[in-house]
C-alpha cells in the first residue's frame, strides 16, 4: 500500500469540500468549531474564571438597576458602562432617557462582559481566542438595540411620520438590489458611473497587451516631462482604475500635471481556463514585462514604480529579484497600503489556516477562479457592522439610499483571482509569510528585500483593515535603503485616494535613512510630524527629488504603439 491517498480518492474528498465551500461562502467550518471548542473546553477547565464572569454579572445587574433607579428619581448619574468601540448609536436624543437608555446600559454592560468571557480562558490557542473575541464582537452587534426596527426610534418614528411608506420604499429597495444581483447588474446608482468617460477617463493610449495585461501610456499635460517615467502597479483583487476616478481625484491625472510621463498596468480579469496562472506569471508577464517594454520605449531612463495593494506585494518582490540579479533600473520605489510581512496582517488573518487555506483551494479547484462573489463577502465579514448590519436598516428598514460615488461605483466592479496564484499567495505569503522569513524563491533562488536599494516610499493609512499599517510599517525591519512612511487618514481604499483639497485629510511623515535603528511603529506614530492636506503632494516632491533634475520632451504619442485608447480593453472584462 502507498503511504499517500490514491489520486482518485482524493479527488473524491477535494469535491465534497469544494461542495460545501459552496454553502459556506468559502469559510471553513473546522476554522469555526475548533475555535468554540478550545475555547468551551479551557472553559470548563476554568472554575476562578467561571467565578470571575459570574461576578461580573451580578455586578453589573447592580450597577444597572442602580443606575436605573437614579433615572427614575430624576437624577443624572453617570453611565455604568463605557461605549463598546465597535457599535455606534443614533443621534436620537431618545437614547438619552429611560427606557431605551436603559436598553443601551443593559446591551454594553452585556457585550463588554461576553467579549471578556471570550478572552478569558488561560491556555487557548492565540489564533482561536481571536477568532472567539472576534466572532463574539460580531454577534453583539447584531444584537445592538439600535438595530432593532422594533425598538430605534429613528426606524419607528419615520414609520410613524409617513405612514409606513419608509418600509414600503425599504421593501422595494430589497428586491431591487435581489433583482439585480441575480441578473449580473451593478448596484443601484452605479449606472451614473461610465468606464471610459466619468471613470478613467485620462486621455491615454495601450502601448502593450499580453495574455495578462494591457499597459497603458498617458498623453502628457506639459511641455516638458521628468526624465523618469512613472509605472503604477495596481492590485488585480479590483480594477486598476481605483487610481484614475473622476477628473477630480485621479492620482494619474494628478501625475500628468504634475510633469511625469505615467503607465498603468491593466489586468485583465482571469476566468476559469486560467486556473493555472501563478503568483510569479504576475510578475514576470506583469510588473517586468510592463517595464521592459518602457525601457524599449523609453530607453536609458530609470523608472519610478509604485505599486498599490497586491500589487505593490509582487512590486517588491520584483525589485527584490531585480536587485539580486542586479537590473539598477528602479529609480525609486513607492508602496502603496502594501504589505511584504504578513505575520500581523490584520483580522483577514483569523481565518487563514492550514484548514481554511486548504478549504478555499479546493473550492478554486474546483472552479477554476475565487469568484467575486465570494470575495466580497469575506471582505463583508470583516466589517459586518459597516458594510451588513448598517445597510440593512439605512436600505432595507428606513428605505433610504446611501448616494452613489465613484469610489462605490469601482467597488463594485469586482474581479476573480485564479487558482493557482491565490493558492500560492494565501499559503506562500499569509500562511508561511516566506517573504520575510527567507524562503522565498524566484528561479529557484531565494529573494531579500534587504537587497532593495532604491529609495522607497511607504504609505500606509490609518483605518486599514486588509492591510493594517503597523504591517506596512513593517517593511522597515527588513530593507536596507532609505524608506520615507507616511500615515494618512482614511481607510485601505479612502486612504490612498486622498487628492489635494479633499476635506478632513491628514498625514504623517518621516524619513529613515538606510543605517538608521529601527523605531517600533507606535513611537514613530507618537513623534512624526502631522501635516494637513494630501500626502499626494509629499509624494511628488519626493519623486522630484528621488529623480534626476532633467527635463525632457514628453513621449511622442503619435510614435508610440497604438493598441487603442485608454482605458483599453481588459478592464471590460
Amino acid at each position: 500500500m502507498t503511504e499517500t491517498t490514491p489520486r482518485h480518492y482524493e479527488a473524491l474528498d477535494r469535491a465534497q469540500r469544494a461542495a460545501l465551500a459552496h454553502v459556506t461562502q468559502g469559510i471553513s467550518p473546522y476554522a469555526l468549531w475548533s475555535a468554540y471548542l478550545d475555547w468551551a473546553t479551557h472553559y470548563a477547565m476554568s472554575p476562578g474564571t467561571q467565578m470571575d464572569v459570574a461576578e461580573r454579572a451580578v455586578e453589573n445587574a447592580s450597577q444597572l438597576w442602580l443606575y436605573a433607579a437614579a433615572k427614575m428619581s430624576g437624577q443624572n448619574p453617570q453611565p455604568p458602562f463605557p461605549a463598546n468601540g465597535w457599535s455606534s448609536f443614533q443621534e436620537d436624543p431618545a437614547w438619552q432617557v429611560p427606557p431605551l437608555d436603559l436598553m443601551r446600559q443593559w446591551y454594553l454592560g452585556l457585550s463588554h462582559l461576553a467579549v471578556f468571557a471570550a478572552q478569558a480562558p488561560r491556555g487557548m490557542e492565540s489564533i482561536d481566542q481571536k477568532r472567539v473575541s472576534f466572532m463574539t464582537r460580531h454577534l453583539m452587534d447584531a444584537m445592538a438595540p439600535w438595530s432593532n426596527p422594533f425598538v430605534n426610534p429613528d426606524i419607528w418614528k419615520k414609520a410613524l411620520a409617513d405612514g409606513g411608506t419608509s418600509l414600503f420604499r425599504g421593501f422595494q429597495n430589497f428586491l431591487e438590489d435581489r433583482q439585480r444581483e441575480a441578473s449580473g447588474q451593478p448596484p443601484a446608482g452605479a449606472e451614473a458611473f461610465t468606464v471610459g468617460e466619468t471613470l478613467a477617463a485620462t486621455p491615454g493610449q495601450v502601448v502593450f497587451r499580453n495574455e495578462l495585461m494591457e499597459l497603458i501610456c498617458y498623453r502628457p499635460a506639459t511641455e516638458t516631462v521628468h526624465a523618469e517615467p512613472v509605472l503604477l502597479v495596481p492590485a488585480w483583487i479590483m480594477k486598476y482604475y481605483i487610481l484614475d476616478l473622476s477628473p477630480e481625484n485621479s492620482m494619474v491625472k494628478f501625475l500628468v500635471s504634475r510633469g511625469h510621463s505615467v503607465f498603468m498596468i491593466s489586468w485583465r480579469n482571469p476566468t476559469a481556463e486560467d486556473r493555472d496562472l501563478a503568483l510569479d506569471d504576475y510578475r514576470t508577464k506583469g510588473v517586468m514585462a510592463a517595464l521592459d517594454e518602457i525601457t524599449r520605449l523609453l530607453p536609458g531612463r530609470s523608472i519610478h514604480a509604485c505599486g498599490y495593494c497586491l500589487g505593490g506585494t509582487i512590486l517588491s518582490i520584483a525589485a527584490a529579484t531585480m536587485a539580486r540579479d542586479g537590473d539598477r533600473r528602479l529609480a525609486s520605489l513607492s508602496l502603496l497600503a502594501a504589505q511584504t510581512d504578513f505575520s500581523e496582517a490584520g483580522e483577514l488573518m483569523l481565518f487563514v489556516d492550514d484548514s481554511q487555506v486548504a478549504f478555499l483551494e479546493d473550492m478554486m479547484w474546483d472552479q477554476g477562479v475565487l469568484d467575486t462573489k465570494q470575495m466580497a463577502g469575506a471582505f463583508r465579514i470583516l466589517r459586518s457592522n459597516e458594510l451588513i448590519v448598517s445597510r440593512i436598516i439605512h436600505d432595507y428598514v428606513l428605505g433610504e439610499r446611501e448616494k452613489m460615488t465613484d469610489l462605490m461605483a469601482w467597488n463594485a466592479d469586482q474581479t476573480r483571482m485564479p487558482y493557482l496564484m491565490h493558492a500560492q499567495y494565501l499559503r506562500g505569503l499569509f500562511l508561511e509569510n516566506r517573504l520575510t522569513a527567507g524562503r522565498y524563491a524566484v528561479d529557484g533562488r531565494v529573494i531579500a528585500l534587504r537587497d532593495i536599494d532604491a529609495p522607497v516610499f511607504l504609505v500606509g493609512t490609518e483605518k486599514d483593515h486588509i492591510a493594517p499599517w503597523q504591517s506596512v510599517y513593517k517593511f522597515r525591519l527588513f530593507a536596507d535603503t532609505e524608506v520615507t512612511f507616511v500615515l494618512t487618514t482614511g481607510g485601505h481604499n479612502a486612504g490612498i485616494v486622498s487628492e489635494p483639497g479633499h476635506n478632513h485629510r491628514s498625514y504623517r511623515i518621516g524619513t529613515a535613512a538606510h543605517d538608521a535603528k529601527y523605531t517600533d511603529p507606535e513611537t514613530w506614530s507618537a513623534s512624526a510630524e502631522k501635516h494637513e492636506g494630501s500626502w499626494w503632494l509629499a509624494w511628488a516632491d519626493w519623486l522630484a527629488a528621488k529623480g534626476s533634475s532633467d527635463k525632457v520632451a514628453p513621449p511622442d504619442m503619435g510614435k508610440l504603439p497604438d493598441l487603442g485608447p485608454a482605458p483599453g480593453r481588459y478592464v471590460f472584462t
